[in-house]
């Protein structure tokens, strides 16, 4: 059998699926280092992992919906709608509080962190027998779920997803003990059926076992293992912006036809990528730039006005990119032969 990569072999497994052991392997090889780096350059960290990775990776959804014409004009009540329906939901949230705001949004953004790597998953499976397809789902829903859960019973992280206490806490050792021990004996299930599948069948799928094991020791050393806000910054969204930009250029713009991309295909040549990048790069700056003077005022300061009293307003607005985005993706990417 073929292997079901997405766009070709090489670059599947450098920007899909190599992301996860890249940094995996900086942690662990450089932890003194990554220390000294979240302590000293906590501005560098922040531009090029939240903006021009966590950020960006958000806008490339562009390039599948509004940027194609085509696309968009035949969803239109949909990607209208959607972003409307995003800012009354923040809104009415926001009116509840700030902490409530930000404890639904981290929930609907694990949610979406979880479904991508499934996604991936089942990309990777589309070509397999969907008999036994809920053992795949088990493990990489085990492989998201299970540190999620060690999140919420354990005591206190050193990180968060937004801001702090945004999870419900419920600590209790033995509960996360029993969890515990399930979860090491799906991982054992999972090694030991793959092997006896690859030798009985004389077939190893590559890119879908990748994604499996990326997932489970990014999420597992990133918010089990490891207690660090840096280590976790990286292995969440390295692991998750990457891979999803180049899933966009790959399978969006690099394979489809210049009659069905229409300005877009100015990104198919050689530099169309560098285009590609450089467009996301600024819109995401922009956005974080607003958040910045706006809203967090910790990164960058330009401004004496005080916009306190308009955060009901300029935080759920200012959202519904990131919003839209998690939502929509449940839309988009939703094939009948998954």
């Amino acid at each position: 059998m073929v292997q079901p990569w997405i766009h070709k072999a090489k670059t599947d497994g450098v920007f899909i699926l190599a992301p996860s052991f890249i940094v995996l392997a900086i942690v662990l090889l450089f932890q003194n280092w990554l220390t000294e780096i979240e302590e000293s350059y906590s501005f560098y960290t922040w531009l090029f992992l939240i903006v021009f990775i966590d950020v960006a990776h958000v806008y490339s959804t562009l390039f599948k919906t509004y940027f194609v014409a085509s696309e968009f004009q035949r969803r239109k009540q949909l990607y209208i709608g959607l972003p409307i329906f995003c800012f009354l939901i923040g809104f009415i949230l926001f009116l509840f509080g700030s902490q409530v705001f930000w404890s639904v949004l981290a929930y609907v953004a694990v949610f979406h962190f979880i479904r991508q790597q499934y996604g991936f998953m089942r990309l990777y499976a589309r070509n397999e027998d969907k008999t036994y397809a809920w053992i795949d789902n088990l493990i990489i829903y085990s492989a998201t779920i299970y540190p999620m859960l060690y999140w919420f019973l354990s005591p206190k992280r050193k990180f968060n997803w937004f801001v702090e206490n945004e999870f419900l806490k419920y600590e209790n050792a033995t509960l996360l003990e029993v969890l515990t021990w399930i979860y090491f004996a799906i991982v054992v299930f999972y090694i030991v059926r793959t092997i006896y599948i690859s030798i009985k069948s004389n077939y190893f799928n590559i890119p879908k076992n990748a994604i499996i094991i990326g997932t489970m020791l990014s999420w597992y050393f990133g918010i089990v293992y490891f207690n660090n806000d840096l280590v976790f910054t990286l292995l969440n969204v390295v692991s998750h912006g990457i891979p999803y930009m180049a899933l966009i250029y790959l399978n969006e713009i690099e394979k489809k036809t210049s009659e069905n991309l229409g300005f877009l295909s100015m990104l198919k040549h050689y530099k169309g990528v560098l285009i590609f990048i450089a467009i996301l790069l600024v819109i995401a700056f922009s956005e974080e730039f607003l958040w910045e003077i706006l809203v967090w005022n910790e990164q960058i300061s330009i401004t004496n006005f005080d916009f306190s009293n308009w955060q009901f307003i300029l935080v759920p607005l200012l959202t519904v990119p990131q919003f839209t985005h998690y939502l929509l993706d449940g839309f988009i990417w939703k094939s009948k032969k998954q």
